[in-house]
């Protein structure tokens, strides 16, 4: 698949419109975050929605991005864009900036940058328009321009300019989940919150799924009502509803009342399981397809590169309609099957309909005894009629399993742990 290129300059002022074609607002601003050697990573884009307000679209909400428009998932948080430490907005701060050349030949001026999404779904900055000092004295005359890539240029920092909240953050950028978790717990309280805050939300969301549930409140606690929030709706949903569970009545629905209304919907039916039930440790959002779905769509959604592998491991079946809790569950079709026939094959005539499915008030011990029996990664859970309400995968077990204590053992241990990989 070729590399798909956006120039901010163009993205700005497009508009933004939901999967049913309903225009949202206009695109203001596109939000990164920097990373040691590499070029900066895409998070999100500032929109205008009427009223004249500014929000925050992550870019996992964004499915297309065009010359022209926009189309994101549907819902959008309104409340109001607040930047974050480490995050730099490109026309508001990075066009204007001035850079050196790494070819020696002088310095130049960003007039304009290129995103690029990748194969695997992500946006980064790519190729930078560039603008060198004119060279004629006349008034109406413009210096030359040329195309540098990230890795060509640095940065010139002006004279009190500081850009420690940037670096910080792209110190930890290639730590792993479970590596970063530990590393803020091993800071001093008041350095842990200093970047805590300065993390984006989805770096935080990962590290705090890799915390003691007392570590997790705490942070959630000293960062505000409104950022707790944002962090909640970037967490894997069993994983805040476990730790939304650890909170009084009275803040639990304040900060599901904040949280995206679909993201908060998910929160709330996983609270009305115990915390040691198939239902307590599912994820709402498992692979659904129909028996009359491809071989070639399967794979094209396994390959999303945000769903956690065990829930690629397979795709559930099941009669209309296909988000949970969906129709009759008719069984399962794992990954390894999928390779043995052709893309146009029916889903509906290589289902593997004799795996045991759970029901949401099964004990823990019991689904850990299945996927331990049949060697399996991942389990389906179903109500009384037989519907598809989630799927609990090995880690939500293994999490389980370990001892409370497990988390402070020793490095090789943390290094592996659940989503550590």
């Amino acid at each position: 698949m070729s590399t798909q290129r956006v120039f901010v300059a163009r993205l700005a002022g497009c508009a933004v419109f939901d999967p049913s074609g309903d225009r949202l607002g206009k695109v203001r601003d596109v939000v990164v975050i920097y990373r040691t050697n590499d070029s900066p990573r895409v998070v999100g884009l500032v929109v205008e929605i009427p009223g004249r307000r500014h929000v925050f679209v992550s870019i996992g909400r964004v499915t297309t991005i065009e010359t022209g428009q926009v189309i994101t998932t549907g819902l959008i948080n309104v409340r109001r864009f607040q930047q974050r430490g480490g995050e730099v907005r490109v026309i508001a701060e990075l066009v204007g900036r001035k850079v050196t050349l790494a070819d020696g030949s002088g310095q130049a001026v960003i007039e304009d940058v290129a995103i690029e999404r990748d194969r695997l779904g992500e946006w980064d900055v790519g190729q930078l328009f560039l603008r060198k000092p004119k060279t004629s004295a006349s008034p109406f005359a413009k210096g030359p321009t040329t195309f540098a890539h990230w890795s060509d240029v640095q940065e010139r920092q002006r004279p009190g300019e500081s850009q420690s909240a940037e670096h910080l953050v792209a110190s930890y950028a290639d730590l792993k989940p479970a590596d970063l978790a530990n590393t803020l717990l091993d800071l001093p309280d008041d350095r842990l919150i200093e970047v805590a805050e300065e993390l984006t939300d989805d770096r935080l969301a990962d590290a705090l799924e890799e915390m003691p549930e007392d570590d997790q409140v705490h942070i959630l606690d000293a960062l505000g009502d409104e950022r707790a929030a944002d962090i909640l709706d970037h967490m894997e949903p069993d994983d805040a509803a476990d730790l939304l569970g650890q909170l009084p009545e009275d803040r639990l629905e304040e900060l599901l009342d904040l949280m995206e209304p679909d993201e908060a919907d998910d929160v709330r039916a996983l609270l009305q399981y115990g915390p040691e039930t198939a239902g307590g440790l599912m994820t709402p959002e498992p692979i659904v397809l129909s028996a009359d779905s491809t071989v070639a769509e399967a794979l094209a959604l396994i390959r999303r590169h945000e769903l956690h592998p065990a829930l690629a491991a397979a795709v559930f079946i099941t009669l209309p309609p296909y988000e949970t809790p969906t129709g009759r569950l008719l069984g399962v079709v794992h990954f390894q099957r999928m390779l043995r026939y052709p893309p146009h094959e029916r889903l509906g005539a290589i289902i593997d309909d004799t795996l045991e499915a759970v029901t949401a008030s099964a004990p823990a011990s019991e689904v850990a005894r299945l996927l331990a029996s049949y060697n399996l990664v991942s389990l389906p859970v179903v109500d009384s009629a037989h519907r598809l309400l989630g799927a609990v995968s090995i880690d939500d077990v293994l999490d389980y399993l370990l001892p409370e204590d497990w988390r402070a053992g020793d490095d090789s241990v943390r290094a592996t742990g659940p989503r550590g990989h």
